[in-house]
């Protein structure tokens, strides 16, 4: 019987340290984004909101300068978070949100680079 505490014991351990690796690596892992989840670059943008959902409305001086701040570190990242479940939860319309670039002036935006089928103004 203490031999099988032991073994249980020693399992448990292992499979702690394997599954505590497994987190480590994939939150040191770069992706789109680079080091930043997705996620949190995505509530980054929260001020844009009514502008990706509604090309009528006024884009907001923060949202401009967040996107910028983002085009400028991670230009791939705008992509993937307008892509991204994340996004289709917030209810937003890539088509509309993939303008607000263009609608904020940002000069050094990727023009003319496609999003999955749509492509940036």
């Amino acid at each position: 019987m203490m031999e099988f505490k032991i073994t249980a014991c020693l399992v448990t351990v292992l499979m702690f340290f394997i599954a505590s690796k497994t987190l480590i690596w994939e939150a040191e892992a770069a992706g789109e984004c680079g080091r930043t989840p997705i996620r949190s670059a995505a509530t980054s943008l929260s001020p844009c909101l009514a502008a990706a959902g509604n090309a009528r409305v006024k884009v907001l001086p923060a949202c401009c300068a967040r996107v910028g701040a983002l085009i400028r570190t991670s230009p791939r990242c705008l992509c993937a978070v307008l892509l991204s479940p994340l996004a289709k939860q917030a209810r937003i319309n890539p088509g509309i949100a993939i303008t607000v670039p263009k609608r904020c002036n940002i000069r050094n935006r990727p023009a003319g680079k496609k999003c999955g089928r749509y492509t940036l103004p």
